[in-house]
């Protein structure tokens, strides 16, 4: 064991250094935006409402781990749902940090996961409109040409960017 990683109670190796609102790593020393609680557990409404606040601040990484909470912790009817959900946190997490490639097809698996839902979406989700809004962006990642490319100059990873990020997806109607 190294004794310079953190470690948990049972040894387990953690990454205590600071992240940025994108979840990577920073230098130690530096600051980074706090990170969701490792025990988080929240009621499904409570849990969708802090996803999304987290969103509305540019910060899908940190979304997608209080979604990833909720998966979890789902029971075995909603697990596919919280899944996705996570995903399509994700899929904007590597968007934004300028894996178009990744993104798209992370979007695509979390569309995937939640298009069961559609029909009956539970807790308000609006399931729908997440699918389109995913299929989108996956499309805009496949096209070099689109400003949601990575490769585009208003992509936040662009060193010329210019513009915001992507679309913000809703997770409620």
């Amino acid at each position: 064991m190294s004794p310079d990683r953190e470690r948990d109670p049972s040894g387990r190796p953690r990454n205590a250094r600071p992240r940025d609102e994108l979840g990577r790593p920073l230098p130690r020393g530096e600051i980074g935006v706090a990170g969701v609680p490792d025990d988080l557990a929240l009621s499904p409404a409570d849990a969708l409402a802090e996803a999304q606040r987290l969103l509305d601040q540019g910060r899908p990484f940190q979304a997608h781990e209080v979604l990833e909470a909720s998966w979890k912790s789902a029971p075995d009817a909603e697990r596919e749902l919280w899944q996705g959900l996570a995903q399509l946190a994700v899929g904007l997490t590597h968007a934004l940090r300028g894996n178009g490639v990744g993104g798209a097809r992370v979007l695509r698996r979390g569309a995937d996961r939640i298009s069961g839902y559609a029909d009956e979406p539970p807790y308000g989700i609006d399931v729908t409109g997440l699918l389109g809004w995913a299929r989108a962006l996956a499309g805009q990642l496949d096209n070099p040409s689109h400003p949601s490319h990575p490769s585009h100059p208003s992509h936040p990873s662009h060193p010329s960017h210019t513009a915001g990020p992507p679309g913000v997806p809703k997770l409620c109607g």
